[in-house]
C-alpha cells in the first residue's frame, strides 16, 4: 500500500466518523413499519419512536431564534452565516452546500465548506481560478470544547456551482463543480467549468482543475482508502456513477483513468425502478475523453453509456463507510422521491438498499454521511418541508431535524453583542446540505443553503441510532 494512504482507523479519525463494523443488511424497498395513529412526531412523516423521539422547536444559542426542530435534549448553535467576515477583510459567500470535518490538534477541527454560487466576481482574489466565477470554498476552525469559531478564510475562489465533494484519506477536500459552462456563455466565464478542485484542510487550494477526473455535472465524491480510487456522482437526469483510478495514489494531479459503472450482463441498464435487496455484479467502461471540448452536460455520460454503462436518476451524495460506498439517487424510484444504493468495491457488486415510498417518508435526499453508529444521515432537498432523516442499519427511517429558518423583519442578528448580519424572510423550505460529524462524534454539522447558515448540533446521541 502506498505511503500516501492511511489505514482505516487513521482515515476514520481524519474524517470524524466512527463507523459500524457491519455493512448495511439487505433492506426491503419500503419506508417505516406500520404504526398506530399518533405515533409519529408533531411534524408528521416517519414514526418518531424509531429515532430520538418527536421533534420540537429549539432555540439557536447564537441568535436566540427557533431555527430548527430537533428531538428532546439536543442543542445547537449557528455560525458562518453568509455575510460574516472572513480573514483578510473578505465576506462569506452564500449558498452553503457540501462540507467535511477534519481533525486538528486537541479539540480543534476544520470545516471545509462549498458555496454553490454561479457567476459574479470571485469572492476572493487568491486562490482564484476564474475571476467571474462566484463559487468556491471557505474553511472554518471550530473548537468542539467551547463551541467557538476561531478563524475562517477563503480556501478556493473563482469556481462555479460548487455543489458537494468529499474528503480524502490524505487530508484534503475535493470540491466539485455542478456545471459544464464555459467561455462564451451568459455567465461571462473566462475558463471552462465542470471540474474537481482539491483543497487542503489546513490551507488554500492551488485552484488548478483536475481535468483527468472528468468535465461533467459533478455532485460528490468519496475515496476508498484501501485503494485510493475516487468514486464520483453526476447530477443530471441521465446520470452515471464513475470511478477514477489515479496514476499515483494521493496525487490526483498526476492523472489517471476515468471509468463508468455498468451492470454486468445488462448493457445500458436503467436503475430508476428496480427491486431492492439483490446484488448485481458490475463492470467498468473506460472514458476515452474525460475532458471533452464539447460543452454539453451529457458529453462524458454518452461515452460511458455507449459502452454499456448504467443509467441512474440524478446521483448526488456519496460516502465511504467500512468497505462500502453509499450512493444517493435523489429522484430515483417509482415515486421519484429517492433511492439509496450500496456498492461493494471488494466484491465489484451493487444493490439498492432503500427506496422512498412517499415524499412524506423521504423527499429527494441529497448529501449524506455515515453516523458514528453506522447509520446514514440524509439531507433532504425536497419541494416542501425539508428534514434531516436518519436511516438505521435495519432499514428504518426517521426524522432528526426540520428546517424552521424564519427570520422576522424586525430581527437583527448578533453574536457576542455585535450585529453581524441581517436577513429577513421565510427560508424554511431551503435545502439541508453538508452533513458531517466531528472526530469525537459529539457534534453533527450541516448547512441550510439559503440564506447560508452552518449549524452545529450536539446532544444525547447514545439515546438513538445515530
Amino acid at each position: 500500500m502506498s505511503a500516501h494512504l492511511l489505514d482505516r482507523r487513521q482515515f476514520l479519525a481524519l474524517s470524524g466518523v466512527a463507523l459500524s463494523a457491519q455493512p448495511f443488511r439487505a433492506l426491503a424497498c419500503r419506508g417505516p413499519e406500520t404504526k398506530t395513529p399518533g405515533s409519529g412526531g408533531p411534524q408528521g412523516g416517519p414514526p418518531a419512536d424509531i429515532g430520538y423521539g418527536p421533534l420540537q422547536l429549539v432555540n439557536d444559542q447564537t441568535t436566540g431564534l427557533p431555527l430548527l426542530y430537533l428531538p428532546y435534549g439536543f442543542q445547537y448553535l449557528s455560525f458562518g452565516w453568509a455575510g460574516d467576515p472572513l480573514a483578510g477583510g473578505l465576506v462569506t459567500p452564500g449558498r452553503h452546500d457540501g462540507m467535511a470535518a477534519f481533525a486538528g490538534s486537541g479539540s480543534l477541527i476544520r470545516l471545509v465548506r462549498n458555496h454553490e454560487m454561479f457567476s459574479g466576481t470571485a469572492f476572493a482574489s487568491q486562490p482564484v481560478y476564474d475571476v467571474n466565477g462566484g463559487g468556491g470554498t471557505t474553511t472554518l476552525e471550530f473548537d468542539t470544547a467551547t463551541g467557538a469559531v476561531l478563524d475562517s478564510w477563503a480556501s478556493l475562489a473563482g469556481t462555479a456551482v460548487n455543489c458537494a465533494g468529499g474528503l480524502t484519506p490524505w487530508g484534503s477536500w475535493l470540491s466539485c463543480e455542478e456545471t459544464v459552462s464555459g467561455p462564451g456563455g451568459d455567465n461571462g466565464y473566462e475558463h471552462p467549468h465542470g471540474y474537481i478542485f482539491e483543497v487542503p484542510a489546513n490551507g488554500t487550494a492551488t485552484a488548478e482543475p483536475l481535468v483527468a477526473m472528468g468535465r461533467f455535472v459533478h455532485e460528490a465524491i468519496c475515496v476508498d482508502p484501501a485503494t485510493g480510487i475516487v468514486y464520483e456522482t453526476e447530477d443530471q437526469g441521465a446520470a452515471g456513477f464513475y470511478r477514477f483510478l489515479p496514476a499515483e495514489v494521493g496525487n490526483l494531479a498526476a492523472g489517471g483513468q476515468l471509468e463508468m459503472l455498468a451492470i454486468a450482463g445488462t448493457p445500458q441498464a436503467d436503475t430508476r425502478i428496480v427491486k431492492a435487496g439483490s446484488w448485481a455484479p458490475v463492470s467498468w467502461v473506460p472514458i476515452d475523453d474525460p475532458d471533452p471540448a464539447e460543452t454539453t452536460a451529457s458529453s462524458v455520460f454518452r461515452q460511458g453509456y455507449a459502452g454499456g454503462g448504467a443509467r441512474f436518476a440524478r446521483l448526488e451524495g456519496t460516502w465511504y463507510a467500512d468497505g462500502r460506498i453509499y450512493i444517493v439517487s435523489t429522484s430515483g424510484g417509482f415515486v421519484e422521491a429517492g433511492q439509496i444504493w450500496e456498492y461493494d468495491p471488494g466484491g465489484q457488486r451493487i444493490r439498492l438498499i432503500f427506496e422512498s415510498p412517499s415524499t412524506d417518508v423521504l423527499d429527494m435526499p441529497d448529501n449524506i454521511c455515515t453516523s458514528p453508529r453506522g447509520g446514514l444521515v440524509l439531507c433532504e432537498d425536497g419541494t416542501t418541508e425539508n428534514f434531516i432523516r436518519g436511516l438505521t442499519l435495519d432499514g428504518q427511517i426517521f426524522s432528526f431535524a426540520k428546517n424552521n429558518v424564519i427570520l422576522p423583519v424586525s430581527q437583527a442578528l448578533y453574536r457576542n453583542g455585535q450585529k453581524y448580519g441581517r436577513f429577513t424572510g421565510d427560508f424554511s423550505r431551503s435545502e439541508f446540505a453538508g452533513a458531517t460529524y466531528s472526530p469525537d462524534g459529539n457534534w453533527l454539522f450541516f448547512n441550510v443553503q439559503t440564506p447560508g447558515i452552518t449549524f452545529a448540533v450536539t446532544g444525547p446521541w447514545a439515546n438513538g441510532p445515530l
